[in-house]
C-alpha cells in the first residue's frame, strides 16, 4: 500500500510541468527529436547523482547551508542562460552541422547532465520527497531504501519527459513547414532555454533583497 501511495504521487509531480518538461521541450524545438531523448538522457542521468546524494544524506547540507544552495543555483543558472544563447544564436546565424550528428547529440547530452547536477531544487525534493516513503521497520538500511525509491521516481519523471519530446517534435516540424523554418525553431528553443535560467537567476535576486 506505501509503495503504490509512493508511485502514485510521484507519478503526480512527474506529470506537474516544470522546469525539466520546459528544458526538454526548447532541446527538441531547438534540435529535434533525437536532441529532445538526448536531453531526456542527459537529465535522467544527471538526477542520479541527486538521488545518490539524498540516499547518502550529502543533499541535507542544501537545507543546512543555504549559501551552497544560492551559489547552485547561480551556477546552473547562468549555465542554462548560456546554453539558451548559444542555441538563439545559430537561428540567426549561418547553418551548423545538423544537431542529429554525434558531436550535436553528445553536447546536449553533457549540457543536459550538467544542467541537472547544477539545479539544487531537484536535491531539496529528493530530501523532502524520498523519506515520507521510507520505512524504517521494513529491514532495509534506510540509505537504500531512498535509494530505490530515488531510482523509481527518476525512471517516471524521465517517462513524462519523454512524453514532452513526443510532442514537441510535431510543433519543430510545423515550424519547418512552409510557413516557418529551422532556424524560427532554434530561435523558440533558444529562447525558452535562456528564459528558464533568467527566471533562476531572478529568484536568487529576488530572495536575496527580500
Amino acid at each position: 500500500m506505501e509503495w503504490l501511495a509512493f508511485v502514485i504521487a510521484a507519478l503526480g509531480f512527474a506529470y506537474l510541468p516544470g522546469p525539466a518538461m520546459l528544458y526538454t521541450a526548447a532541446q527538441t524545438l531547438g534540435r529535434g527529436r533525437r536532441a529532445g531523448f538526448c536531453a531526456v538522457l542527459g537529465v535522467h542521468l544527471g538526477c542520479y547523482v541527486h538521488v545518490v546524494a539524498a540516499a547518502l544524506g550529502l543533499a541535507a547540507l542544501f537545507a543546512a547551508v543555504p549559501p551552497a544552495y544560492v551559489a547552485m543555483k547561480i551556477i546552473g543558472g547562468c549555465y542554462l542562460l548560456w546554453v539558451g544563447m548559444r542555441l538563439w544564436q545559430r537561428g540567426i546565424g549561418s547553418p551548423e552541422a545538423p544537431d542529429g550528428t554525434g558531436k550535436g547529440v553528445r553536447r546536449v547530452l553533457a549540457d543536459s547532465m550538467l544542467v541537472e547536477i547544477l539545479n539544487p531544487k531537484t536535491a531539496l525534493f529528493f530530501v523532502a520527497f524520498l523519506p515520507q516513503f521510507a520505512q524504517p521497520e521494513a529491514g532495509m538500511a534506510m540509505g537504500w531504501q531512498l535509494l530505490w525509491l530515488g531510482i523509481v521516481a527518476n525512471v517516471l519523471f524521465s517517462s513524462a519527459d519523454v512524453v514532452v519530446v513526443m510532442l514537441a517534435a510535431p510543433l519543430r516540424r510545423w515550424l519547418q513547414g512552409p510557413r516557418g523554418s529551422t532556424r524560427l525553431a532554434q530561435r523558440l528553443g533558444g529562447g525558452l532555454l535562456a528564459s528558464l535560467g533568467a527566471h533562476g537567476l531572478t529568484q536568487v535576486y529576488r530572495q536575496g533583497i527580500s
